[in-house]
């Protein structure tokens, strides 16, 4: 069966603060993101904005988080006041949150992984059962 991956990059900016951590990470501080959405799927889909059935993901879809906070993104936010109470502001709980906003926005089938780097050097990933 044919199967089609697809990637995309890109970076926000935004501050955090780990609540309770004892060290630096504890105090606000900022970070440039880098975000990359990983999308698999075995049928092409039409998206929002193409109405042919001719890609596994629309990368505007995909990229909602680069926007501004202020149109629904998580970019130039203080994510402890943008991301629900549930989520602590790590890598790995931004990478899960991008993951599960990103996942209600397209069909049931599209497999996503999601990864997120804080620093040049550190990545983590992000994929649901």
């Amino acid at each position: 069966m044919a199967q089609w991956k697809l990637s995309t990059e890109f970076t926000f900016d935004a501050a955090h603060y780990i609540r309770d951590y004892d060290g630096p990470c504890g105090r606000m501080h900022g970070h440039t993101y880098r975000v990359r959405v990983e999308a698999a799927a075995d049928q092409l889909q039409a998206s929002e904005y193409c109405p042919h059935p001719a890609m596994v993901a629309d990368f505007r879809t995909l990229r909602w988080a680069k926007r501004d906070a202020l149109k629904g993104g998580l970019d130039h936010c203080v994510l402890n006041e943008v991301m629900p109470k549930e989520y602590e502001t790590t890598a790995e709980m931004i990478a899960q949150y991008i993951h599960e906003k990103t996942s209600k926005m397209l069909p049931a089938h599209i497999k996503l992984k999601v990864c997120v780097s804080e620093t040049p050097d550190s990545w983590v990933e992000y994929e649901a059962d």
